[in-house]
């Protein structure tokens, strides 16, 4: 049997639960559906320094408490079950679950994002073999040991960092020569002596029997391939939208990113966007909170005009 609300919000993560805060305070019935554990990627992370109102940082896992314990608070029913297939009848959206199938009137995509491959030989072969994406998912497997963390940005510089608490030695490669990190990750970075740094490189194969042994590197400047031994690798080279289950349904960008107006309405209308699924947001909580909030207030008014 089909079970009805007046909003469906798809995930979990810092977008999805803020805007579930603002429905459930317009007394909107509001269902968030979540294919993993509520909180999205920022549990993927130990700890957050850079989120407003936390001058000595806050543990990723507080944080998404927080915010589940909030939304909870203002009437969200939270459900983890995985989308489907999204359909229209008049102004009644059906959305369809592994497990059931609901109602609404109004839906926000909150869906976030997964992390970019390399797409090299060895890649497939090795994840879960010594080839991670998470660092506080996987370091404490590593310890004493020569790893690799591929990738120049915030987060890439964040999981070195991390893992250098356990790795005897980490190796940043960067196919530039230039990071965009932020700029306090990456003084503590070149700080710190357990990392080492090849810039302007690639990872071409990764190597091993049973697990990682080594891995083909790419110099771009000289075109120069070396070999080193490592033990693990971890992958850090941006991160793709979750936009299956959109797909043909709203307007999405050549990055694969739902196109939004300034408050997260997409190219259909009553379903709206926020976070990382959207082309609005930079990967940081705090845009995607805010952008939670306007989808939430977004929908509300939608439903009240459409009355």
């Amino acid at each position: 049997m089909k079970q009805t609300y007046d909003v469906v919000i798809a995930g979990a993560g810092p977008a999805g639960l803020s805007a579930g805060i603002y429905t459930g305070r317009a007394l909107l019935k509001t269902l968030v559906l979540e294919k993993g554990m509520p909180g999205g990627q920022i549990l993927l992370t130990d700890i957050i320094e850079n989120y407003p109102g936390f001058p000595e940082a806050v543990s990723s896992f507080s944080l998404a408490e927080g915010f589940k314990s909030q939304a909870l608070k203002f009437g969200c029913e939270i459900i983890q079950d995985e989308i489907k297939k999204i359909e229209k009848t008049g102004n009644i959206w059906t959305v369809t679950t592994l497990e059931k199938e609901f109602s609404a009137r109004g839906l926000i995509i909150a869906t976030g994002s997964s992390h970019r491959k390399l797409d090299v030989h060895g890649e497939r072969q090795f994840t879960g073999k010594g080839v991670s994406y998470c660092a506080t998912c996987d370091g404490a497997f590593f310890r004493d040991k020569v790893i690799a963390v591929v990738g120049g940005g915030s987060y890439a510089l964040t999981e070195a960092l991390f893992l250098t608490r356990f790795a005897k030695k980490v190796i940043v490669i960067h196919r530039r020569n230039q990071f965009r990190a932020e700029k306090v990750l990456l003084a503590r970075a070149k700080d710190n002596e357990k990392i080492e740094f090849m810039l302007d490189s690639v990872v071409r194969e990764i190597k091993g029997e049973q697990k990682v042994g080594s891995a083909k590197i790419l110099n771009k400047i000289n075109k120069k391939e070396s070999e080193i031994e490592i033990e693990g690798i971890f992958v850090s080279v941006g991160m793709v939208p979750n936009t299956d289950i959109v797909k043909g349904l709203v307007d999405l960008n050549d990055k694969g990113e739902i196109i939004v107006t300034k408050n997260m309405a997409t190219s259909e209308q009553g379903i709206f966007a926020a976070g990382d699924v959207t082309d609005a947001c930079s990967n940081q909580v705090a845009t995607a909170v805010g952008a939670g909030v306007e989808a939430g207030l977004a929908v509300n008014k939608y439903i009240e005009e459409d009355k």
